[in-house]
């Protein structure tokens, strides 16, 4: 005899509830992980494999100076800051973690976040960014040591 007969009927909702759930999981499994928006968003600096503080003119008046590179948890940050007329005109991550997929994700949403802040306060008081805590904390205290080399 056939294994669904009719006079089993609970084992064809059985196996049909059984198919369906193993349908819904596969599907699932095969969404994709990236964030749209991140993706779609401002791309993230090229690192640079400078390691240590160097400055063309450490002085409040000009120059480019780059801070120390601090470990954090996930990996190093290390940031150089632009300065003109005694302003910080510009802040670009040189090193930070982007070992994985998922640092790669953390850092394309924070450091632009991070730079912007960072110039609009002109100084290393800023915010932590929420989901990037430790590479926030590393980049703020590379950028303190930036502006200390620079004089600011």
């Amino acid at each position: 005899m056939h294994a669904l007969r009719k006079t089993r009927p609970l084992r064809r909702v059985v196996l049909a509830s059984a198919a369906t759930v193993c349908g819904t999981v596969l599907l699932l499994a095969l969404k994709p992980h990236a964030n749209p928006q991140v993706a779609a968003g401002a791309p993230v600096p090229a690192p640079s494999g400078a390691a240590s503080a160097s400055a063309t003119a450490p002085t409040a008046g000009g120059g480019t100076v780059t801070g120390d590179s601090v470990q954090t948890r996930w990996g190093p940050v290390q940031v150089r800051v632009t300065v003109r007329g005694g302003r910080l005109t510009d802040v670009t991550a040189v090193v930070y973690p982007q070992d994985n997929p998922r640092d790669r994700q953390i850092s394309g949403y924070a450091l632009p976040r991070l730079r912007q802040e960072a110039l609009a306060a002109q100084s290393a008081q800023i915010d932590t960014v929420s989901g990037a805590t430790y590479t926030s904390d590393g980049y703020r205290q590379s950028l303190q040591s930036a502006l200390d080399s620079a004089g600011l």
